[in-house]
C-alpha cells in the first residue's frame, strides 16, 4: 500500500504512521513541520494545506492508494485538498469525531443518529458553540465529512468518528493528568460512581482500524469506541494506581456535589461528564468491520511508561485547560465531608 497521511506528527496521525510502517507500507506524510514529532524513516513533504501551491506540489507527488486525513478541520480547505488529491488517490479516510452528532453528549448515539448540518465549502466561522450541546468544532468536522464525500464519492470515502481517544502521546492530557494525580498519592477526589461505564479507544487500535479500512476498501461512517459496559471509571483509576505503583485513597464524590461546587465537567476532572450519551456510543458497526480494542489496563500502563520515559503534554495549548487544582480538590472534599451526605 502507498499511503499519504495529512498530518502524522501528533497523536492520532503519529499512531497511524507508526502502524503503517510496521506493516511495511510506503508512507508519505504532509505537514508544516512546526510541531509534533515525525516518525523516522518516513518520507516527509513539508507544506501547508491552506496554500494552493503546496497542495498542487503534493498532488504531483502521487499517486497513492489511500489518503488518511488527520488534520482536516475547516470544510472549505478539506474540500480543496480532497478535490486536488481525488485524481491521484484511490481512497480517502477522514478522521472525524462523535461531536458531529447533534445529540452528543446528551443522548445515546449510533451511525444513524442525526449529524449536524454544515456545507462542504463552509469557512472556519460556520457553526456555534452551545452549552452542553453542539459545538463549532462539531459543525466544522461535519462539513469536512461532507467535503470528503463530495470529492471522493461514497464508494471511495471512509469516515471514522472516534469518541475519547487515549494512549501514549496523548497531548490533550486527560489520562496523563489522572496518572500524575494518582501517582502523587494521598486522598484523590474521584468523580461520581466507580461503576460508571466508559468506552475510550486506544489510539493504536484506532490507527489499526483506519489502516484496515484502507487495505480492505471499507467505505462508510464508523463510530470508533470500545464496547459499552466493558470498563468503568473505577477500573480506570485502579489501573492508574497499578501502573504508577501508588497507593492513593479514592474518595468518590457524587455528581450533584461536584456540580454544586462548580467543578467543570470534562476539563477540571478529565473524562467525567454526567450526560448519558458520553459513554453510550454504539460502535457495533466498527467492531463487525474488524475494530479490535485492547484492555484499558494496557492503555493506562503504556501511557504511564511513555510519560516516564519521554512524555510531555505541557507544550500543547489544550493541555493547559485540563485538571483540578489541589486547593480546589481539597475544598470540594471538605464540602463533601461537611455535607452530611457522605456515607464513607
Amino acid at each position: 500500500m502507498r499511503m499519504l497521511i495529512l498530518g502524522g506528527t501528533w497523536f492520532v496521525g503519529h499512531a497511524v504512521v507508526s502502524a503503517a510502517k510496521g506493516y511495511g507500507w510506503d508512507i508519505t506524510t504532509f505537514h508544516r513541520g512546526a510541531s509534533g514529532t515525525a516518525v523516522p524513516g518516513v518520507q516527509a513533504i513539508r507544506g501547508d494545506r491552506t496554500r494552493p501551491g503546496d497542495i498542487g506540489s503534493l498532488r504531483d507527488a502521487g499517486p497513492w492508494d489511500v489518503v488518511v486525513d488527520t488534520s482536516g478541520y475547516v470544510p472549505r480547505n478539506t474540500l480543496d485538498v480532497a478535490r486536488a488529491l481525488a485524481p491521484v488517490a484511490g481512497r480517502y479516510v477522514f478522521m472525524s469525531t462523535v461531536s458531529v452528532y447533534r445529540d452528543w453528549p446528551v443522548k445515546t448515539l449510533s451511525e444513524e443518529s442525526e449529524v449536524l448540518y454544515c456545507p462542504p465549502d463552509a469557512g472556519p466561522d460556520y457553526g456555534t458553540d452551545t452549552e452542553d450541546g453542539p459545538t463549532q468544532y462539531g459543525y466544522q468536522k461535519s462539513g469536512c465529512e461532507a467535503a470528503a464525500l463530495a470529492a471522493f464519492g461514497p464508494d471511495r470515502t471512509t469516515v471514522l468518528r472516534p469518541g475519547v481517544v487515549l494512549g501514549p502521546r496523548e497531548y490533550v492530557g486527560r489520562l496523563p493528568w489522572w496518572l500524575r494525580r494518582v501517582a502523587a498519592g494521598g486522598t484523590v477526589l474521584a468523580p461520581g460512581s466507580p461503576d460508571r461505564s466508559i468506552q475510550p479507544v486506544d489510539v493504536r487500535d484506532l490507527a489499526a482500524f483506519a489502516l484496515r479500512t484502507a487495505a480492505e476498501g471499507i467505505s462508510g461512517a464508523f463510530n470508533v469506541c470500545a464496547p459499552t459496559d466493558r470498563a468503568t471509571f473505577g477500573e480506570l483509576l485502579a489501573a492508574c494506581a497499578d501502573a504508577t505503583g501508588a497507593a492513593p485513597q479514592f474518595e468518590w464524590v457524587p455528581d450533584n456535589v461536584l456540580l454544586d461546587q462548580g467543578v467543570r465537567q470534562w476539563s477540571e476532572l478529565p473524562l467525567w461528564r454526567t450526560f448519558e450519551g458520553v459513554w453510550r456510543v454504539d460502535a457495533v458497526r466498527a467492531h463487525r468491520a474488524g475494530l479490535l480494542c485492547r484492555p484499558l489496563t494496557e492503555t493506562v500502563a503504556d501511557t504511564w511508561r511513555w510519560l516516564v520515559e519521554t512524555g510531555d503534554v505541557s507544550a500543547h495549548d489544550r493541555a493547559t485547560e485540563i485538571g483540578l487544582s489541589r486547593d480546589k480538590e481539597a475544598r470540594v472534599l471538605a464540602a463533601w465531608r461537611a455535607s452530611g451526605e457522605r456515607t464513607g
